[in-house]
């Protein structure tokens, strides 16, 4: 990415935000334009695919807290937030198209030595003259956000999940150096690699961007024509992501390393993967304990009130319960180890007993209840009731 891209691209406007949304607001308008954009959910659609590129890198320099205030500082000293200067160069006469890795720090000179402005002042006020000592930069790839939907056993147990991922990386038929495979890039003879040309103007002296190489220090005679030269393309690829046991929903997992490759020998960007869990049927999570997995049981009154064994299922296979006699309807039972299996500890099984009242009853149910409810007439489930409320 160069400042060069910075000054001409709007990424607030590419995501539908604005200038100064949160970061939650950067990171749910990607969501949802990803999730429509995405080639898998376009096949065929060049136009989408390419829209998709673009809110992607977007994402990648606003998602970063550093880029993000590189973009906005630049666009602010250079494009006044958002117009391009007439010719498609900098003002006052400072080049022309500034190719990859062009950088800031080229203009200003600054501790590096590279020249640029601070050549321009320290000739003003007696400073050193006019000089390229540097290279162009490398910068870290940015980082890369995906999704992914699992069953609630793997999350529980964990799993290897394969995902499809297309986003922007190093181009896989030139290996990233941007020529024909079996060509190589030269080094530009005008700067002699640096990307960085003196230039004098006066009584002035300063550098600038090369204009054979764009300021890459590089020529590529043979483009390859997959990526047109620019070393990196959108492709897609297939990653195993290992799900640990117990993950919860909307959790991340932070796979390093597989991002955004980076630019001039930097570090690839990570790729974080939200994940989400589809609910079970009958087993849920904890909320105090998320290791600990939840049943409820639906039990007769008999069971609950003269006490009963009754078999319980588990994600395993099948445990036995035994419930006490005068046992209350929604009393949980814990049964130890049958949770999440981590190393060195498990959770538990929470069995919530649920008392299961029949819609109809026969003649003989009927007669059974009405004796049953005479012979323990005496007993007042709400006797402590009314004299709780006085």
């Amino acid at each position: 990415m160069t400042q060069r891209d910075w000054i001409e691209k709007d990424y607030y406007r590419e995501l539908g935000v604005p200038p100064d949304a949160s970061a939650d607001e950067i990171k749910k308008a990607y969501r949802r334009l990803a999730r429509e954009l995405h080639p898998d959910a376009n096949p065929g659609d060049a136009e989408a695919e390419a829209r998709f590129k673009r809110v992607s890198e977007a994402y990648g320099v606003l998602s970063d807290e550093k880029k993000r205030r590189e973009y906005d500082e630049t666009r602010a000293l250079f494009a006044g937030g958002g117009g391009r200067f007439a010719g498609g160069g900098f003002p006052g006469g400072f080049g022309t198209a500034a190719g990859p890795g062009f950088d800031l720090n080229d203009l200003f000179g600054g501790a590096s030595g590279a020249g640029g402005l601070g050549d321009l002042f320290g000739g003003l006020f007696g400073g050193r003259g006019a000089g390229t000592t540097t290279t162009t930069r490398s910068r870290r790839g940015a980082d890369v956000e995906s999704e992914l939907r699992i069953d609630f056993v793997d999350a529980v147990r964990g799993a290897e999940v394969q995902l499809r991922l297309t986003s922007p990386g190093r181009c896989e038929r030139c290996g990233g150096t941007g020529a024909r495979p079996g060509s190589t890039p030269r080094t530009c003879p005008t700067c002699g690699g640096v990307g960085l040309v003196s230039r004098s103007q006066g009584a002035f002296a300063f550098s600038e961007p090369c204009r054979d190489c764009r300021g890459t220090g590089r020529i590529i005679d043979d483009p390859c024509p997959e990526c047109g030269g620019e070393g990196m393309s959108t492709r897609t690829r297939t990653i195993t992501v290992r799900i640990p046991p117990g993950v919860q929903d909307g959790q991340q997992i932070r796979l390093k390393g597989q991002g955004e490759p980076g630019r001039g020998g930097a570090p690839a960007g990570d790729l974080y993967v939200r994940v989400h869990v589809t609910p079970h049927r009958i087993f849920g999570r904890s909320e105090r304990n998320p290791d600990d997995i939840t049943l409820t049981v639906p039990v007769s009154y008999p069971e609950l009130a003269l006490g009963s064994t009754i078999t319980v299922p588990t994600l395993d296979s099948t445990v036995t319960l035994r419930i006490p006699p005068g046992t209350a309807s929604g009393r949980t039972f814990r049964v130890r180890g049958r949770g999440v299996q981590r190393k060195g500890k498990a959770g538990d099984l929470l069995v919530t007993v649920e008392l299961a009242v029949p819609s109809r009853l026969d003649d003989k149910a009927v007669e059974a209840l009405q004796s049953y409810a005479e012979a323990t007439k005496d007993f007042d489930p709400r006797a402590d009731l009314f004299g709780g409320a006085r």
